[in-house]
């Protein structure tokens, strides 16, 4: 609906009862079943798409470009396409989204600040007074 462009493959598993205490970087997709302490980043090459489940917990920052949360974050979110937020989704920290999809039960403890392209996007005001 959101985005019409192919999904990148998920290529690296993150399982459940693994920790990672440091940063992450990825291509493609990564899912996280289990802890992550440290950011979690993706490459600038491509497109990406990162599944943080149910059962998964990180502390620190997210930056993808398709972000599916189900699990805990404490950090902020940065989804640069989408970010879909699913029932069992909490997190505490700013969320920064170009779109957004979020289900009943999700929790954000921050605030949501959506992602725009710039000042040509907004039309120019001109106040009606000023037309004399």
């Amino acid at each position: 609906m959101f985005n019409k462009k192919k999904q990148p493959p998920i290529k690296s598993l993150i399982a459940q009862g693994t920790r990672i205490d440091g940063n992450v970087v990825f291509h493609d997709g990564l899912r996280v079943d289990g802890d992550v302490v440290g950011d979690i980043r993706a490459s600038e090459e491509q497109s990406s798409i990162l599944v943080i489940s149910e059962t998964a917990s990180v502390t620190g920052q997210i930056h993808a470009d398709h972000v599916i949360i189900n699990g805990t974050v404490k950090g902020p979110v940065l989804a640069f396409d989408l970010l879909e937020l699913q029932p069992k989704a909490r997190i505490e920290g700013d969320v920064s989204y170009k779109a957004l999809e979020m289900h009943q039960g999700a929790t954000i403890s921050g605030q949501l600040k959506p992602m725009t392209g710039g000042a040509e996007d907004k039309p120019t005001l001109k106040l009606a007074a000023n037309n004399a």
